[in-house]
């Protein structure tokens, strides 16, 4: 299978070693210009990999399968354009679709090409049981997010608290879960998760907390419906290079990679 790669951070850096050779015949990664130069290929990765600069380089290889590990901006610019051509996409960011009009665009090239917009798991768990009890009817979601202070820089967070001071764990954000995925863009794509599976952006409850004390990526919520309430909390390991980012992040986008590979050879 050919695999396309949108970004070259820490998400498709941690990736690209861990793909089998028996699976993935070829690997494309669309950068910037700027950085073309300076990207390098994985040691001993043994399966080709090319770095283009122009979504039209890395569409007119044909990739059976385009992977998007480089943020909100990303997927507004390719996704739709992506599917439309008729090739199934994983989002990564899967924050950008609190935008509901990016949403609406990217499903609806999705449902005219038939091609697959595939949403990852990510960090987080129990979303097949939360989409089964959302179908059934409401679900009340309330989540809070736990990280390091130096895992919410960059964001809107620096104006909420000093994260180089911070000396307890401090609340950042209280709101909807469409606010705090537009609002903290490289944080808060779980929230996101859980709003695609059936909570709803705008229903489910939202806290951001950074903790000095944390030395993992902590993530909680609650599910209360007629049918059944359930409480999850997961801690994780951030990936080297990244302290936003879990390791699980990685695993997850894998076993989604490694399934569409086995079904495209099958």
């Amino acid at each position: 299978m050919h695999l396309g790669l949108i970004g070259y951070g820490s998400i498709s850096r941690a990736l690209i070693p861990l793909l089998s050779t028996n699976e993935i015949s070829q690997i494309s990664v669309l950068v910037r210009p700027s950085a073309r130069d300076t990207a390098q290929v994985p040691p001993q990765l043994g399966i080709p990999l090319q770095f283009v600069t122009s979504l039209d380089t890395l569409m007119s290889g044909h990739p059976d399968l385009v992977v998007e590990c480089a943020g909100h901006a990303a997927v507004a610019e390719h996704a739709a354009s992506i599917l439309a051509q008729g090739t199934h996409l994983l989002v990564a960011s899967v924050g950008a679709l609190a935008q509901q009009s990016l949403h609406d665009q990217v499903t609806a090239a999705a449902a005219t090409s038939g091609a697959r917009l595939i949403i990852p798991t990510g960090a987080i768990g129990g979303l097949d049981l939360l989409s089964i009890l959302a179908a059934a009817g409401k679900v009340d979601v309330v989540y809070t997010g736990t990280k390091p202070p130096q895992a919410w820089k960059g964001t809107p967070a620096e104006d909420a608290a000093n994260l180089n001071t911070l000396d307890k764990s401090t609340v950042l954000f209280r709101g909807t879960g469409r606010a705090a995925a537009l609002a903290y863009r490289k944080n808060a794509n779980v929230v996101a998760a859980l709003a695609i599976a059936g909570a709803g952006f705008d229903d489910m409850s939202v806290t951001l907390v950074a903790d000095p004390q944390a030395t993992h990526n902590t993530h909680a919520y609650t599910v209360t419906s007629p049918s059944c309430s359930y409480q999850i909390q997961i801690e994780n390991t951030p990936t080297q290079g990244n302290v936003r980012t879990s390791i699980t992040t990685v695993m997850s986008i894998l076993k989604d990679v490694t399934h569409h590979a086995r079904t495209h050879k099958d």
